[in-house]
């Protein structure tokens, strides 16, 4: 399971703003996640709740905004909506498109007290 890292890795972020910024409590964290990030949104609850114990951000509300993936068909020249990586364009049925979005994982906003 990768979320643990990932989940770690935002924990750092949180920190380092908390210092940066000098607030002592994040109550709210809005985390994009990309449809074609591989990251499994309950895995990533779960990993979050347990790497923050005892930090800035424990006890924080983890709010998952997805993003659909996105590619480039250069056939067809369109930019087209995707669910996988491997996808063929749903206008003409090339293959490869290439990945323009929905790749991301990030730390949108944080709501802190």
């Amino acid at each position: 399971m990768h979320e643990i890292s990932l989940a770690e890795g935002v924990l750092q972020l949180i920190e380092a703003a908390a210092r940066q910024q000098e607030f002592s409590k994040v109550t709210t964290v809005w985390l994009e996640i990309g449809q074609l990030a591989g990251v499994e949104a309950e895995a990533m609850r779960f990993c979050f709740d347990a790497v923050t114990r005892g930090s800035v951000a424990e006890g924080a509300q983890l709010e998952i905004v997805a993003t659909p993936g996105s590619g480039w068909c250069i056939p067809c020249s369109a930019n087209v909506t995707i669910s996988e990586v491997f996808a063929a364009c749903p206008h003409c049925g090339a293959y490869p498109l290439q990945v323009t979005g929905g790749t991301e994982l990030r730390v949108k906003e944080l709501e802190v007290a």
